[in-house]
């Protein structure tokens, strides 16, 4: 469903490779996570992926559904199925949330060739899906982010995640600033969201996020590739023991 082959991508402005021969292989409706220590790479792999602007692809294709996601812009990409879902949120002044989730959906949806939610039907939507995700009517109403704690930053991507309806979700440290009770609500509107099709990427420094998304695979990285995987576990033995042994261990 989901798969990185031999992926290599460098800094635009810097003559420094940052992912050197990545692949992954993620099925439908599987939920995988990604852990290794700083600048190992797993930022760079989710911003190559989505398209963020700064990174020259050297080599290899992501795929989804056996289309390249490279090959696609952006606004692309995201219509084909693909969230990220980052790690600092950015505030957007000035536009609300139920502007910006209506544009948000209908475009992906003209894109598609589907017809477009009227005011009515994007309404009923977006209550329903607040409602299951415990997410206050009064979000709904302020603007995008603005004013926002870090966990209600959070519960408002899992917001957007839910009225995109994305094949393939990548959350990139989702748990980063998070207290243990916002990270518990948002951990629980990912799983309200898993539901035997849309799979999901996580990448995490710590174990207690995998404790409430739990993966069916944990992937290890360094230096721009994955160099071991295994299941929950080998999460657990990162977080007693670091990540030394398994260097060592692959050197």
């Amino acid at each position: 469903m989901f798969e990185i082959k031999n992926l290599k991508a460098s800094l635009a402005d810097e003559d420094k490779q940052i992912l050197k021969g990545m692949n992954l292989k993620i099925g439908e409706g599987e939920v995988h996570a990604i852990m290794g220590p700083n600048g190992s790479g797993k930022s760079t792999m989710s911003y190559v992926a989505s398209g963020k602007n700064g990174y020259v692809v050297d080599a290899g294709e992501v795929l989804l559904d056996g289309e390249n996601l490279l090959d696609m812009e952006p606004d692309e990409r995201a219509a084909a199925g693909l969230f990220l879902a980052f790690q600092y949120p950015v505030e957007i002044p000035g536009v609300g949330n139920m502007t910006f989730l209506r544009t948000a959906v209908n475009s992906q949806r003209k894109m598609r060739g589907e017809e477009e939610l009227n005011a009515a039907q994007f309404l009923k939507i977006v209550r329903e899906k607040a409602k299951s995700l415990k997410i206050d009517a009064d979000m709904l109403k302020r603007p995008v982010n603005v004013g926002f704690s870090g966990g209600e930053k959070k519960r408002n991507e899992i917001l957007q995640m839910a009225m995109l309806e994305p094949k393939m979700c990548i959350l990139d440290e989702t748990d980063s600033g998070l207290d243990v009770d916002a990270m518990k609500l948002v951990s629980e509107g990912v799983n309200a969201l898993r539901d035997g099709k849309r799979s999901f990427l996580v990448i995490t420094h710590y174990q207690r996020l995998l404790d409430h998304i739990k993966p069916d695979v944990v992937h290890i990285m360094a230096d721009g590739r994955i160099i071991k995987s295994g299941g929950p576990e080998l999460a657990l033995e990162v977080e007693n023991n670091g990540y030394a042994d398994i260097l060592n261990e692959v050197a």
